[in-house]
């Protein structure tokens, strides 16, 4: 499509109302770059990616995707095998970082079936092996020393010199405080010196590094420090070099996976793009059009872009109309009309909302032409008619069916008759090769033309005749009248001279009076039509309140269904709890072997239905984002580093990428670095049965620490019945000591249960009073 109707209709303002919505830099290089397709298979693709997008937010209100700089620099110059600066490494670790978020996120969405936007989801990779190394940088920008061994050794021995320096200036400033000018530690060229009085300069040995203004003071370095100020400054040397090699060694590792890191960033931004164009249809109320396979168009209240507060416009240009005329004085805003059809079928061209109601249509043209303004050609010293005419020709030399065509005042700048009788026939060779056109003339021949002819149709723009005013309302089929009689009347001027100017017009008059009769016609029709609208928007707003009323029914429906398990649970350990009372008069009363009161203590809990809490979506999703995921940013709890998780290795085990450190970690040895507050707290230990040899036989341990008194008795209830039926002959029950409720707990269950031969603390350095050992027999 030419670039000049672009300029015309000031298409590339109507791009920058795109641009607070968008994040990454990769989609505003998309959105400079954007211009309209012929392709209607893409166009349409464009508009279901919104859509799609549109459902993502009815599920998920806060899908963001996060800023992200222009990372093709850094791409190309990995490819050129240059080594990245810290801060495009960042760029890139964030990359990688969005990569996996939008990776992760795709993974948990549910109810939703995507289609189009599901091929850019899935071809996003994650590299989590990179992103684990890439943690060597943190978002500072500064290199951890856990980056390399090498670069934490040097590190180690720069504090142990800086130390050392202190101290000794520390110890020299006690002992020659009388020759300071001021009891402090001075800097001056990187090296740590002291101020000494010029008049006992000669008293303190060392190197001067400055004089003060004055004069007064010497910056002198003690010779005491000269050595370990130079290994100093060879250890920052080397700090510099082996950061120097880190960085080389990351941009290696990054080399091999540029062009997917590219992608990514393309996908990425283009997601952002899809948003962008999704929140700008909610902000300015606009829509996604149909797309017409046969050239017609419909816009339903169609508004301008680019104007504050637009009158919003109903336009039907149908499959067999060819040219719509709009007849009528200036200042009425037809060609405010013009410049509206041809943004809003440009911006839907691109893939881009347009501002009109639901169930408008657009149709797809391979180019559109437009004369609009009041131009002249300086540097051919050609008049407005003559430069208009010129570019008239070039369009009627291009234009094809596949056109549309925008003229604006055809005709003027000459001999109104000759004007008329031009303006007529160029709309006659269009409408014979069956070219889109739409004209705007103040030529009243045209309006004869328009009713006259085949496949050609009359419009104009409504003018208040009591305000005096344009209302700027199209009306299509009604042609523009003369209000020039009607104004001068309202204006004062005499009626005998207007009577007059009327009679001399002839027929015209009658013209007025069937144009202003069809005026009225085509405003009551528009009443009844808004009228319809209005009853279509109270039931959008009905069905918008019951849907909300669906949704905060079946949330309640949850909350009840939570809350009658939670109630059901109750009763449950309640029954328990009774059983257990039932079974342990059993005991007093009779001799019953051990194994078959857990038998039946295990029949009665197989009597307990489980709460099914599999349909909470709720809970689906947070146990979901509790679970480490592959790709998740951690925090190692012993050493707090950060790093990735790599690779599930085996039940609770991962791999995990920690700068350049690979290492296996289990889950209680790292926390979640996006996780919510209460999720962030440790896990609470599930009861592990860990058989070891001993000299006594068999044992097992049972860690009750953080455990609440009802959950601690039911797991050691639990914990015995099992090391019974394995034959255990000594248990460990670790409680710890804290407020000691735990510890005296067990010892009175211990103390009850008459398969329990002995029991005592530990030794102390098994555990001492946190710890007790039983005997079962």
């Amino acid at each position: 499509m030419n670039n000049r109707i672009l300029e015309q209709l000031e298409f590339a303002k109507v791009k920058e109302q795109f641009q607070p919505y968008l994040q990454t830099a990769q989609a505003k290089i998309e959105l400079q770059q954007l211009e309209p397709s012929q392709q209607k298979e893409k166009i349409q693709d464009y508009f279901s990616e919104i859509d799609e997008m549109a459902a993502i937010f009815v599920e998920n209100h806060h899908f963001s995707i996060g800023g992200l700089n222009d990372l093709t620099e850094s791409i190309r110059r990995l490819e050129l095998e240059a080594d990245l600066s810290i801060q495009e490494l960042l760029d890139i670790k964030r990359l990688l970082m969005i990569s996996a978020e939008v990776s992760r996120f795709y993974q948990n969405l549910e109810n939703i079936e995507l289609f189009v936007l599901k091929r850019l989801f899935e071809k996003i990779e994650t590299f989590p092996q990179l992103q684990g190394s890439l943690q060597a940088i943190n978002d500072g920008g500064f290199v951890e020393s856990f980056a390399s061994p090498e670069l934490e050794k040097i590190r180690h021995k720069m504090t142990d010199s800086e130390n050392q320096v202190r101290q000794l200036l520390q110890d020299i400033l006690k002992k020659q405080s009388d020759y300071l000018s001021e009891s402090l530690i001075a800097s001056r060229n990187g090296r740590s010196v002291l101020p000494v009085k010029n008049t006992y300069r000669n008293k303190v040995a060392g190197v001067v590094h400055d004089i003060s203004a004055s004069g007064n003071t010497v910056y002198i370095e003690p010779r005491a420090l000269v050595q370990l100020n130079e290994e100093i400054t060879q250890l920052q040397a080397d700090e510099r070099h082996e950061i120097s090699r880190i960085l080389r060694a990351l941009s290696d590792m990054l080399r091999p996976h540029s062009r997917a890191m590219a992608n990514n960033a393309w996908l990425i931004g283009h997601l952002d793009f899809v948003k962008a164009k999704y929140q700008y249809m909610i902000d300015h109320q606009a829509s996604l059009p149909k797309i017409s396979s046969d050239k017609s168009l419909k816009l339903l209240n169609v508004r301008h872009p680019l104007i504050k507060d637009p009158v919003a416009n109903d336009l039907h240009f149908a499959r067999q109309l060819t040219v719509i005329v709009i007849t009528g004085p200036n200042t009425g805003g037809k060609t405010i009309m013009l410049k509206t059809l041809g943004l809003a079928q440009i911006m839907g061209q691109s893939g881009l909302p347009i501002l009109a109601d639901p169930g408008s249509t657009i149709a797809v043209f391979n180019h559109i032409f437009a004369d609009i303004g009041d131009e002249q050609s300086i540097e051919q010293s050609l008049s407005t008619f003559s430069s208009h005419m010129t570019h008239i020709v070039e369009i009627l030399d291009q234009a094809d069916q596949d056109s549309l065509v925008l003229f604006d005042e055809l005709g003027a700048g000459t001999d109104p008759q000759e004007g008329a009788s031009l303006a007529m026939a160029i709309l006659e060779q269009l409408r014979l090769t069956a070219i889109k056109t739409m004209a705007t003339t103040h030529y009243p021949e045209l309006k004869a033309y328009g009713i006259e002819t085949e496949f050609v149709e009359n419009a104009s723009m409504e003018f208040d005749s009591q305000s005096l005013k344009p209302t700027y309302r199209f009306m299509q089929g009604v042609p523009g009248r003369s209000n020039a009689f009607e104004i001068a009347r309202r204006l004062g001027l005499s009626d005998t001279i207007v009577n007059e100017a009327e009679q001399m017009t002839g027929g015209d008059s009658d013209v007025n009076r069937i144009i202003e009769e069809l005026e009225r016609q085509t405003l009551q029709s528009r009443r009844r039509l808004d009228h319809i609208k209005e009853v279509e928007q109270e039931n959008l707003k009905f069905n918008r309140a019951v849907k909300k009323l669906y949704n905060e029914f079946s949330m309640a429906k949850d909350k009840e269904i939570a809350k009658a398990s939670q109630e059901a649970q109750e009763i449950i350990d309640f029954a328990l709890a009774e059983s257990e009372s039932i079974l342990a008069k059993l005991h007093d009363k009779a001799a019953i072997k051990p194994h078959e009161i857990i038998e039946a203590k295990s029949q009665l809990k197989k009597l307990v239905p489980a709460a099914d809490l599999s349909k909470n979506k709720v809970l689906k999703k947070a146990k979901k984002l509790r679970a480490p995921q592959v790709g998740d940013d951690i925090i190692v709890t012993a050493y707090g580093q950060r790093g990735t998780l790599v690779n599930q290795v085996k039940g609770n085990k991962w791999e995990a990428q920690v700068g350049l450190i690979k290492m296996t970690l289990q889950e209680d040895e790292f926390q979640l670095v996006k996780v919510k507050e209460e999720e962030a707290k440790p896990k609470k230990q599930t009861m592990s049965v860990v058989k070891r040899s001993s000299s006594a036989g068999p044992r097992a341990r049972l860690d009750l620490r953080g455990k609440r008194y009802e959950e601690a008795m039911q797991e050691l209830d639990a914990f015995i019945d099992q090391a019974l039926v394995n034959n255990m002959s000594q248990v460990d029950i670790i409680h710890g000591i804290g407020t000691g409720v735990i510890r005296e707990a067990v010892t009175k269950y211990l103390r009850r249960n008459k398969h329990v031969k002995s029991f005592g603390y530990a030794p102390q350095n098994a555990g001492g009073s946190g710890c007790t050992i039983a005997n079962l027999g």
